[in-house]
Parts: structure tokens; sequence; C-alpha cells
């Protein structure tokens, strides 16, 4: 019998800095300082943020920026001036800035297009100090927020949103969370049942006007069910649901999600402002 195929296993979860080679910290100060001198509005997220919130080192070869897409622009000129190679990867939500092999992610918001960075989002970031440069990083409500639809057979933020939960023992704004995920809010109670689960002896970390405002809801929503609801599983993962849109023909709402959200970008940031001789480039 053949041997089970396994892919590349993440790394165990530890409170230990990983080594970074010197490039990639040069990388990561020569970013942040540009900004900072540009004074372009941005947060930091990605393990950084993380870290700040719960603890956990994680190793990284980039550094997720959190930007507007108005402030985009801005951002890419600034870093391409400062001597990075830049490029639209995803006019819905990514761009990226290089050097060699390390690179900085400039996120605008969630890929399927349904979460969007807005200008409180940076307003209310935390003070941090990253690799002796004084920064900011994203706040927890908005970090679990960016993660609840992170949830791939490749890539499943679940632990991190518990360990953000526990790691603010309590110190968290659940309405501000609440507002942030607005319809979504069945993944939300997801995310929570899977943090009662993991640390059902902190359960007082969610309040429990939250756990019965979500519960209730849910009720509801079995109680009257909706025949004509329509299908979702391409907002999770639009791989693993292809065969309902592909075969089944059931709605593609993330094909939707981001139709709209490309019209927005569109009439905030007019192609025409784009840094330098980068252009765009069409990607799969």
């Amino acid at each position: 019998m053949p041997e089970p195929f396994h892919s590349e296993q993440p790394p165990k979860t530890s409170s230990l800095p990983a080594e970074v080679p010197e490039e990639q910290v040069q990388l990561f100060r020569d970013v942040l300082d540009a900004l900072e001198r540009k004074r372009v509005p941005y947060t930091v997220s990605g393990a950084f943020a993380l870290r700040q919130h719960t603890g956990i080192c994680r190793e990284t070869k980039d550094l997720d920026l959190f930007v507007t897409a108005a402030n985009s622009i801005a951002a890419l000129g600034c870093l391409r001036d400062a001597g990075l190679e830049c490029e639209l990867t995803d006019p819905v939500w990514l761009a990226k800035a290089r050097r060699g092999e390390y690179f900085v992610d400039l996120i605008t918001g969630m890929s399927n297009g349904l979460i969007v960075v807005e200008d409180s989002w940076i307003e209310r970031s935390h003070p941090a100090v990253i690799y002796g440069v004084t920064t900011r990083v994203l706040a927890p409500e908005e970090l679990v927020a960016s993660k609840i639809f992170v949830a791939r057979r490749e890539r499943f933020d679940g632990a991190d949103i518990a360990h953000v939960i526990y790691g603010t023992a309590g110190n968290f704004d659940w309405r501000r969370e609440m507002a942030l995920v607005g319809e979504h809010w069945e993944m939300l109670l997801w995310s929570l049942v899977l943090f009662r689960y993991v640390y059902p002896g902190q359960s007082e970390y969610v309040p429990s006007e939250i756990w019965c405002d979500l519960l209730r809801r849910f009720e509801r929503e079995i109680r009257n069910p909706n025949p004509g609801a329509l299908f979702r599983g391409s907002l999770v993962d639009d791989n693993m649901f292809a065969i309902d849109v592909n075969e089944w023909e059931l709605p593609n709402l993330m094909a939707e999600s981001r139709k709209r959200r490309l019209k927005q970008v569109g009439a905030s940031a007019p192609s025409c402002e784009w840094p330098g001789n980068d252009r765009p480039r069409k990607t799969a």
C-alpha cells in the first residue's frame, strides 16, 4: 500500500523568536522607515500582530501591512521610491513589494471582497516596536475579523483566533467585533465554538451577552429555514466548493463579491495613479 501523502507540516507554536536573516530584517526596517517618513497611514498585521497579542512567535518571510485602498497607491509609490520592486497582485485585496527573496504584502481587505480595511482599522491600531522601528500593529478585534474567512484546506486561522481571544484575556471589544463581521456573524460563532472547546475554563472571555446574542440568532435561523437562501461555500473556499459552482450550478457569491469590490476600488484608486512603470498584472 502506498504511503499517504503528507504536505509540509506547519511549525509548532512557540514563544521563541525564530532566527531571521539580516537581509529580511533590513528590508522590514527599510519599509517601515519609509512609510513612517512619508506618513503613509498603515498598520502591521500578520505574525507581528499575532505576537503582540498572544506571545506566539511565527517564522515569516513577509511583512503584512494593512492599508486602505485609497492609501495603497501612496504606499506603493513610497516603497518604489525606496528601491523596491512593486506589483499589484490582485486589485481586490493585495499588492507586493519585494527585494530579493523577501517581500512585503500590502493588504486592503480579504480576498473574497467581503471585509475591507477602513481608516478606523489604522486609527485603532496599537503602538509597537518592530526591529527597532516605532510603529503600530492591528488591534485584536480587527485581527480576528481579518482571519474569520481564512478557513481553507491549506490554511485555517481558527487557532489564531482562539489564541487572540485567550491572549487578550477578556480585554476585547466585542461590540466592535460584531460590527466588523456584520452579516457574517455565523463565521464568528463558528470560531467562538472552537475557542470554547479549546479553552472551556475561559468561556467568560467572551461575555455572556455575546454568546446569547449569537446563539439566539442561530436558533432563529434554524427554526425559520429559508429555502431561497443562497449557497455561500465559495466565500469560504472557492477551490473546495468548486464543484458546487462549476458542476452543480450553484451561485458563485465570491465572484459577485469580488466584482463589486473591483468597482469600489476602481472608483477610489484610478489606475492612472499607479506609481512609475509597474503596471497591474493579470493573475489567474
